[in-house]
């Protein structure tokens, strides 16, 4: 009994990525004794190995070689997202985690302190009440509980705190929030900004919406933060915390009120049910530095914060006699209605009158322009369901345009021109928004266990006609923009894409109105076991076309504050 009380906490964080981290920071600043369980080694802030390095420091100049990326990368590799700088220390081994493919799935990793907050894009946007009404409007899965209404003071706390640059626009569709200054737009894009909004007035080019401190300030952003360098090497780790991450933010702050203890290498096999409390009373760890499994218990809540596949796999996996399709599955939709975004279709061109303009500094930013079909009125109306947006970003080329094109003959020429930086271009590519579907679903594989003996995961997901419906749309319009914006050599592309690849999984253990129907409640907690929450990208019920991290992060800070007042309230 003493062991089972020593190891028994208030509360318990499953994961330390985007979603964990903030979970653990409000449990602790409440004043929870939280355990974080981090299944990968620990990362500590600043111990990014490459930040400083240029490529040809790096052993093989950033490129992996062959016979590694075929053996420990086969996944990662074969959309070129795998490189020297990060994936080495960054990103899983696909060997130590594999996984089946019913239909292919892209599914990109980061076992470590921090997850993949460390390596993620940073774009920080909010869902509209446009996003949270659609499925109830449309008749398409089901509807959400909540409104924009409930989640925006949440946005906004999360803002301040993750410091977000941006640009208020004043649109009911793409909400504003409390932002640092911009990353200002350069002169190609600024070009692009007005002759668009010329063009298209209900368009609007504005600076993307990044998770970069432009203005740092001690009392809002906590952690070891400091201004963004303009290094543009953010996949490698940033030593300053310019950028947003678990590690440089929410962490340190949990870690400083003396009421985290964050466990590395323990890969949870399972949440302990209770039936006749029904509620969670603990997890089922194997540590993997010693192959032993052992379990911690909690007095209080459970934080599910794995990522979307990995907390519904958990769920899968914890089956009990109670609970016999898995923990939260009544309503057989653990699993399901896996959705991500589809985008790799867009255009480039190069723009032509700013050859006596420059830039300073690698700006980690571009442009962004939000949704400007399906809102509700009939000049926006297309023949597909939902929208896209676009990202995208103007630049101007070096000095290897020269050594590429072989334009200038060896001598006094050649080293005169290498001086020059080349022409400007200009590019966008759509990101569209994927509906729920539960044939879209994972499932657990026994059958092939990983490097720490938990079943794998057999993915069966794909997108759907309406998804392929928009990308026609998705090309010709960013034509039609850069046309506008007097561009030249206007080139549309369009690549095949398959989920996963936008890093942006989420719906496997949606929220909604009805238990029957749903996994989640409106406050996030499992309908059936109420100290469990699932905060991460599982509980998501529609996918929006934007970035959805900024909405994971006000989802967790709401949830946490529940869970704390419910217990204060002893109605957990």
């Amino acid at each position: 009994m003493q062991g089972k009380k020593a190891n028994t906490y208030d509360a318990i964080v499953i994961g330390t990525g985007i979603s964990g981290g903030m979970a653990a920071m409000e449990l602790c600043r409440q004043g929870l004794k939280t355990l974080v369980l981090e299944r990968g080694r620990h990362i500590e802030h600043g111990d990014y190995p490459t930040a400083n390095l240029e490529k040809w420091e790096l052993p093989h100049q950033d490129r992996i070689p062959e016979a590694v990326q075929k053996k420990d990368y086969p996944y990662l590799s074969r959309k070129g997202y795998i490189m020297e700088q990060s994936g080495i220390h960054h990103f899983t081994k696909d060997s130590d985690h594999p996984y089946v493919e019913k239909r292919r799935f892209d599914w990109i990793r980061a076992y470590q302190t921090g997850g993949r907050s460390l390596v993620w894009g940073r774009q920080c946007y909010q869902l509209s009440d446009l996003d949270f009404t659609a499925n109830a409007r449309e008749g398409v899965g089901i509807d959400w509980p909540i409104r924009y209404r409930d989640l925006k003071p949440w946005y906004d706390y999360v803002t301040r705190f993750v410091g977000v640059s941006g640009r208020a626009e004043g649109l009911a569709h793409f909400p504003d929030g409390p932002f640092q200054p911009p990353m200002e737009l350069n002169c190609a894009e600024a070009l692009l900004r007005d002759r668009v909004h010329a063009a298209f007035p209900n368009r609007r080019v504005s600076e993307g919406r990044a998770a970069h401190l432009t203005a740092y300030d001690p009392q809002v952003n906590l952690g070891t933060r400091g201004n963004c360098q303009y290094r543009n090497r953010c996949r490698r780790g940033c030593p300053y915390g310019g950028y947003y991450s678990s590690n440089s933010g929410p962490l340190p702050v949990a870690e400083a009120t003396g009421n985290m203890t964050l466990l590395n290498g323990a890969a949870v096999r399972e949440i302990i049910y209770d039936a006749d409390r029904q509620r969670a009373a603990g997890v089922r760890v194997k540590l993997t530095a010693t192959n032993e499994e052992t379990e911690f218990y909690t007095s209080g809540v459970i934080f599910l914060c794995a990522s979307a596949l990995n907390s519904a796999a958990i769920l899968l996996a914890s089956k009990s006699t109670a609970q016999p399709n898995g923990l939260g599955n009544d309503s057989d939709q653990v699993g399901r209605n896996i959705m991500d975004h589809h985008h790799s279709v867009g255009a480039n061109g190069s723009m032509e009158g700013m050859e006596d303009k420059y830039y300073k500094g690698r700006r980690p930013n571009g442009f962004y322009i939000p949704r400007f079909v399906n809102l509700g009125d009939r000049s926006s109306k297309r023949d597909y369901l939902r929208g896209f947006g676009y990202q995208g970003g103007g630049s101007r080329s070096g000095w290897y345009h020269v050594v590429k094109e072989l334009a200038v003959a060896p001598g006094p020429d050649l080293k005169a021109a290498l001086t020059q930086p080349g022409g400007w271009s200009i590019g966008m590519t759509g990101f569209g928004e994927a509906l729920p579907n539960p044939e879209n679903r994972i499932s657990l594989n026994y059958d092939q266990l990983d490097v720490d003996g938990l079943p794998t995961l057999i993915m069966d997901v794909a997108f759907g006609e309406n998804e392929k419906a928009m990308r026609k749309d998705m090309k010709t319009y960013a034509m039609e923009m850069l046309e506008a914006a007097g561009a030249k050599n206007i080139t549309p592309f369009e690549r095949e894409v398959y989920p996963g690849f936008s890093i942006h999984e989420m719906g496997s253990a949606r929220m909604g109105r009805d238990p029957k129907t749903s996994v989640l409640n409106k406050h996030n907690q499992v309908w059936n076991c109420q100290n469990l929450y699932v905060t991460d990208g599982a509980a998501m019920t529609s996918a929006s076309c934007v970035n959805p991290s900024l909405t994971y992060l006000a989802l967790t800070a709401r949830a946490a504050r529940h869970a704390v007042e419910s217990l204060n309230r002893r109605d957990l």
